[in-house]
């Protein structure tokens, strides 16, 4: 297993794994997709981290690193898009994706790393608990667009 930021040519396979996150959400490849994966590799601050192994993608999450005048100017990070293909859940991939990531966030010198998640499943929080998240620090609003 090697864990990395994504190669440009792997989009497709990165489009197979967020079918399996959001069924119903995800851009089909093609050039709207590629238009946007062009915007996403010019975005700086902006990481797509695989969990790789014998050339096909198994899980993914991405690291967005943002720009910021508090905290004596260091960035903080948004974790999204945190998935794992169904048939190798529970190996430690996803993980690891967020190790790097904390890896990456901790070189840039960023001061936190957030993310949500839509699942209430005692399983989920257990696993992103387990990574060092926490859920009494903050609270988190959404409003959907």
């Amino acid at each position: 297993m090697e864990i990395r930021e994504i190669r440009r040519e792997e989009l497709p396979q990165l489009l197979g794994l967020y079918r399996q996150l959001h069924p119903g959400g995800w851009v089909e490849d093609g050039p709207f997709a590629q238009g946007i994966w062009e915007q996403m590799q010019k975005v700086p601050g902006m990481h797509v981290i695989v969990a790789q192994e014998d050339g096909v993608l198994l899980s993914t999450c991405t690291l967005v690193l943002v720009p910021n005048l508090t905290h004596e100017g260091r960035p903080y990070g948004l974790i999204e898009n945190v998935v794992t293909d169904k048939k190798n859940r529970g190996r430690g991939l996803a993980g690891a994706c967020l190790r790097f990531a904390k890896t990456l966030a901790v070189q840039e010198n960023a001061y936190k790393l957030m993310l949500l998640t839509g699942s209430k499943k005692p399983s989920t929080l257990a696993f992103y608990e387990k990574a060092g998240y926490r859920s009494d620090q903050k609270t988190a609003f959404v409003q959907w667009l």
